[in-house]
């Protein structure tokens, strides 16, 4: 009965993705002046609809995806078309008939329509349901120091608490933070305690010149923050999964590895590189019971982190307060929000193509639409977080520079321009051909590889 519920989550998420990606093109469209044949919801086989001026309203049997039908779109490449002795110019209403700068506009439409929805998706949140993690205002307390890092050769160890940083006495993990970024690649005085004894010592927070300084540069040099008051939480295993061999269940709690206590999953992640992936002895609690198991982590790719030791695990987030950001703030949030998850999605797709990250890591409908249920069981808030990254995601692969993506549209209307004619239309639907057949065997590999990690569950 579930998987009712898992398929009518997806249907209703990826219905409003893709009617907002073709809503898009449809208004540009007619703001442009070019007739609309179809408006389809999915592909194939039309199920149902209805028409209303120019245009049929469907939903099609394919539900992965959807397609805006313009007149002329298939019809020619602009130029008069001949019948019996008669010469019949394409109709103004055609898309062939508009100048290429609304074409490229019509093109856009729908990866704008998504960027926008991602936007006002995150805009929301942050307005409403802005989450901070509570640890960044309590005593700022170390899950994990790993071996080799500035926080380490200054003595820092699992436990210690920070009393002082640069001149802030008994600083939160935020103020941590803001004096790391005014005061880059410089020593800062520091004092912890360490088994009831305060050590004083410096710590240099260096950075790669030219980039920004983040969280991850507190992480990268020792300092790790203990992000939870209790175990970690075990939300979701993935199926074939280190995690998953070793017999790891969601709703577990991973209270110790290798006799270490972490409180978050960067101290476990650390952990585990230093480990160099040796097997490890998991104490787990599960139902108020102490279980013991034993996993050998393996290296996998890692959007933006490269090859790591994983168990393969999703986890409950650390506790966190509900703040109501103002609309200034908010809005600033959700440009910044975007833009990171722009560059994540960007940083894959090279991973990709330079071969850092394994296409068998990517996620098709069945990966997506266990996240959608694994969201959805999480509460709304959730769910609008990952809807917008499923929408960004959306935007931007549509833009790449493909037949039959809107990228590949503008990338040959570029192309005409600079030509100053258009691009033979039998070439252009030998390519799309092509093209179609290409994206066809590569939504087949995502559902097998999808499918495959099910059964390996």
């Amino acid at each position: 009965m579930h998987i009712l519920y898992v398929v009518i989550e997806f249907a209703i998420v990826l219905g409003l993705l893709v009617l907002i990606h073709e809503l898009g093109h449809f208004i540009v469209a007619k703001l442009c002046g070019v007739r609309v044949e179809t408006f389809s919801i999915g592909f194939g086989t039309r199920l149902f609809g209805f028409r209303y001026g120019d245009t049929d309203y469907r939903i099609s049997i394919l539900p992965l995806g959807g397609y805006v039908k313009m007149a002329g779109e298939l019809g020619g490449d602009g130029a008069p078309v001949h019948a019996g002795i008669q010469t019949i110019p394409p109709a103004p209403s055609d898309l062939t008939s508009k100048p290429r700068w609304q074409r490229v506009l019509i093109a856009l439409a729908g990866p704008v329509s998504n960027f926008l929805l991602a936007f006002v998706l995150l805009f929301l949140v942050a307005h409403y349901h802005h989450e901070v993690d509570q640890y960044l205002n309590a005593p700022a307390t170390v899950d994990y120091v790993p071996q080799g890092t500035p926080a380490a050769q200054a003595g820092l160890v699992a436990g210690d608490t920070i009393t002082r940083f640069n001149r802030v006495h008994n600083p939160t993990w935020n103020q941590i933070f803001d004096e790391s970024a005014l005061n880059l690649n410089r020593p800062l005085p520091i004092a912890f305690t360490h088994n009831g004894q305060t050590v004083t010592t410096t710590l240099t927070i260096s950075v790669p010149s030219n980039t920004e300084f983040g969280i991850e540069d507190i992480v990268n040099i020792g300092l790790i923050p203990q992000m939870d008051p209790g175990p970690i939480s075990v939300l979701n295993v993935a199926a074939g999964s280190p995690a998953a061999r070793a017999g790891l269940l969601s709703g577990d709690q991973l209270a110790s590895i290798n006799g270490l206590h972490p409180h978050s999953v960067p101290a476990l992640l650390a952990y585990l590189k230093d480990n160099k992936g040796a097997t490890d002895t998991l104490g787990v609690l599960r139902n108020g019971q102490l279980l013991t198991l034993s996993a050998t982590p393996e290296k996998m790719e890692t959007p933006g982190a490269g090859d790591q030791y994983r168990l393969g695990f999703t986890y409950r987030p650390p506790p966190a307060d509900i703040e109501r950001l103002p609309i200034g703030k908010a809005l600033s949030q959700s440009l910044a929000d975007n833009r990171e998850g722009s560059m994540l999605i960007l940083r894959v797709i090279k991973g990709l193509f330079t071969r850092h990250v394994a296409v068998n890591q990517m996620m098709g409908p069945v990966g997506i639409a266990q996240q959608i249920d694994i969201a959805t069981q999480m509460g709304i808030w959730p769910l609008l977080n990952l809807v917008s990254v499923i929408s960004l995601n959306l935007g931007i692969l549509n833009l790449m520079p493909f037949p039959l993506l809107d990228g590949g549209m503008i990338f040959f209307l570029l192309i005409e321009s600079i030509m100053r004619r258009d691009v033979n239309q039998q070439f252009k639907e030998v390519i799309y051909q092509v093209a179609f057949v290409c994206i066809i065997l590569f939504t087949f590999f995502v559902i097998f590889n999808d499918i495959s990690k099910l059964r390996l569950h």
